[in-house]
């Protein structure tokens, strides 16, 4: 029932990222005119970290600041004005209809929902070769499962939906509370970390997780994996979790969404390249014919897609780290 690849040979060199998790966006600086006199601060969900350091940065000739972290901490963060991103882009677009509420976003890209097993450690290792269904290996107790706060990011929540959709195209009773306990939760940041050790066995990650590190994984069917549109409707949108401030998110397709806060020109410049870049799908990301797609009251400009040329010769300057 399930699809098994190896992505190590895919995957060459994409870098590690070089992002601070904890750094500062503070108000010392003020956008002026059409022209920003600090970088474009970009608030971001954690799993495109490495793609929109490795991938979108080098292709600007705008200078960004990029600061990621699960997209339900995002939203809080936004909301209760502890940061103040030009641009802030989440994993989960429900996010834009509670707790934050831009006037328009677009929706940008797509994933899909995977089991990482771990080639380092003999555990991982029989997971991911072995022709005996996935999660009867994983109720294993000697196997370490990874992952990542349902409380604070849409992984979280979506590997709950995912365990109860296999529960039930499976026709496996309890399968939630046999393979899944708090113990196995980590912040998105350390899941791959702790993976890399061999510390976690198994992980249960976002596809383009997986793809740019060149772990092996397993494909769920598209009924399991939050890919397919076409389950949204009658199938994935029969799960849902309600997070701590009380906003109840159902189960949809994974759907990226971005919202651009600041209307000067090197803001939208930047926005448009993010939505619309080729880097996505070579960091292992979904793209849908459909994609972007606008909602609200979009700016001409990014409806008629005239952003402005990217300059790749000054890659090496475009992107600013954040101090951790």
């Amino acid at each position: 029932m399930t699809k098994q690849r190896s992505r190590r040979a895919v995957i060459q060199a994409f870098g590690t990222g070089v992002f601070g998790l904890s750094g500062c966006l503070g108000k010392g600086w003020i956008p002026t005119g059409d022209r920003h006199t600090s970088p474009v601060t970009i608030l971001a969900a954690g799993s495109l970290t490495n793609a929109l350091s490795n991938g979108l940065a080098p292709e600007l000739d705008t200078p960004v600041q990029i600061e990621t972290h699960g997209s339900a901490r995002i939203a809080r963060m936004v909301k209760e004005g502890i940061r103040d991103p030009d641009i802030v882009v989440v994993a989960d677009t429900a996010l834009f209809n509670a707790p934050l509420n831009p006037s328009w976003y677009s929706v940008f890209t797509s994933n899909a929902v995977v089991i990482a097993s771990n080639t380092a450690t003999e555990d991982g290792k029989r997971v991911g070769r072995t022709s005996q269904a996935w999660y009867e290996l994983v109720a294993d107790d000697d196997i370490n499962l990874g992952r990542t706060d349902p409380k604070a990011d849409p992984l979280g929540y979506r590997t709950l939906f995912v365990i109860d959709l296999a529960a039930r195209y499976y026709e496996v009773d309890g399968l939630a509370s046999t393979i899944l306990a708090d113990e196995q939760i980590y912040p998105e940041s350390s899941l791959m970390t702790r993976f890399e050790t061999g510390a976690v066995d198994v992980a249960i990650a976002y596809r383009n997780m997986a793809v740019e590190r060149g772990y092996d994984y397993i494909d769920l069917p598209d009924p399991i994996d939050l890919s397919a549109p076409e389950y949204t409707e009658d199938w994935y949108s029969t799960v849902t979790y309600t997070l701590p401030d009380g906003t109840a998110v159902q189960g949809g397709t994974i759907s990226y969404g971005a919202a651009a806060r600041t209307m000067t020109d090197d803001v939208l410049s930047v926005f448009d390249r993010l939505v619309r870049g080729s880097y996505l799908q070579r960091h292992g990301f979904i793209l849908h014919e459909s994609f972007p797609n606008h909602h609200g009251r979009v700016p001409e400009r990014i409806e008629n897609n005239s952003g402005t040329p990217a300059d790749r010769s000054t890659a090496e300057q475009s992107v600013i780290p954040i101090s951790v």
